[in-house]
């Protein structure tokens, strides 16, 4: 998957075991970002609609969720690859935006990536293919690219890895079907139907996914835009339209509590931290005025974000400060009915950690006995 601010990967193997845990069998991913959480509640059998407004993340879902392994042929896919990773390099869009007005690619790979994307618009615009073509492509940019993982900046040297030369592979398909949709949260909820469990996992603060990934959503939308700054970012990301009440510190808190309250499912299960504008306390009140009459909350010490693992550095790239903490505190919240959430949190609680969440270390974790009101 590509590197991304806030992915749940360490959270993932505990998600999936909170769904065995509830024998859910429908499931909404409301923020599914990079699909990491969506995939794991699809390979444990679920039926799974992954929701985004980003076009890049509709993209994944598209492939790692809405296609079905078992009605696409490998060698049909290996063969379009194999050609589309054969074509010669051809300097455009790609090449003069982020390889010479910017730094995230070297122009040896942004020549490809003009190439390629081309060729899977011009040849494979109306096939089942394209989702999981363009996302082969966004997974070996990633591969290539040189910055620590956002796309507000780039490394003031190049990166190791940008010196390889761009891959295509063949994404890991999984086999059943489920549903993509684009779309902002707050009416796409409204929309669905209900579902055994829902996750959600809002944006924390005041970043931006859509101008922290614009590389990848001008690689998708392919509408080559005007861009702007020192980062070449979209001159869209300017208009109000892609500005989210999810990213404004005053308008956060009673959307995200509105959206809650839409919420149709059995179990609803959130993720947060220790550094965003709900506190926890005031996350389980707005679960509990939501109708939920259990809600428990599960906390884990964690890295923080690579960017603080890196230190804070001038322009010049000069070290320039210190980070104040390296770690912070994860959050699940499960809610529901108590049943249902007493069996959630047991098996994750009650059990070692599974496999693949390295770098998480439960904590201590009880209701707390006041819950001021969001």
């Amino acid at each position: 998957m590509i590197k991304y601010l806030g992915s749940k990967r360490t959270l993932v193997p505990v998600l999936g075991t909170i769904a065995a845990a509830l024998e859910a069998r429908t499931a909404v991913d409301l923020f599914t970002g990079t699909t990491r959480v969506a995939q794991e509640f699809k390979r444990r059998g679920l039926a799974v609609t992954a929701v985004d407004i980003a076009s890049y993340s509709e993209v994944l879902a598209r492939c790692f969720i809405e296609t079905d392994a078992g009605t696409v042929a490998p060698a049909e896919l290996a063969e379009a690859l194999a050609r589309l990773a054969a074509l010669p390099g051809e300097p455009g869009y790609v090449t003069r935006t982020f390889c010479e007005e910017a730094r995230y690619f070297q122009p040896k790979n942004g020549a490809r990536i003009d190439a390629i994307r081309d060729a899977i618009e011009a040849d494979y615009a109306d096939s089942p293919l394209h989702p999981i073509l363009l996302t082969s492509l966004l997974l070996g940019a990633d591969r290539v690219d040189s910055t620590t993982g956002v796309q507000m900046a780039y490394l003031k040297n190049w990166a190791p890895r940008s010196s390889r030369d761009l891959e295509l592979r063949m994404p890991e398909l999984l086999p059943g079907a489920g549903r993509a949709v684009r779309g902002d949260a707050r009416a796409v909820v409204t929309t669905l139907p209900p579902v055994d469990l829902m996750y959600l996992d809002p944006p924390y603060n005041q970043h931006r996914y859509y101008t922290n990934y614009h590389v990848w959503e001008t690689l998708v939308r392919w509408d080559r835009p005007e861009a702007y700054g020192v980062a070449r970012k979209r001159i869209d990301s300017r208009d109000a339209t892609t500005k989210s009440v999810f990213n404004r510190k005053r308008e956060m808190p009673p959307a995200f509590v509105e959206l809650l309250g839409a919420a149709r499912a059995e179990t609803v299960v959130v993720s947060y931290n220790d550094e965003s504008w709900i506190t926890a306390e005031q996350m389980m009140t707005a679960l509990r005025d939501a109708g939920h009459p259990e809600v428990r909350m599960l906390a884990f010490d964690a890295k923080r974000y690579v960017g603080a693992q890196i230190g804070i550095h001038s322009p010049a790239g000069i070290k320039v400060g210190t980070v104040s903490h390296l770690r912070n505190t994860e959050y699940l919240f499960v809610a529901g009915e108590r049943e249902r959430v007493d069996a959630a949190a047991a098996a994750v609680v009650g059990g070692a950690l599974p496999s693949g969440s390295r770098g998480l270390v439960p904590q201590p974790s009880a209701a707390p006995k006041s819950s001021p009101s969001t």
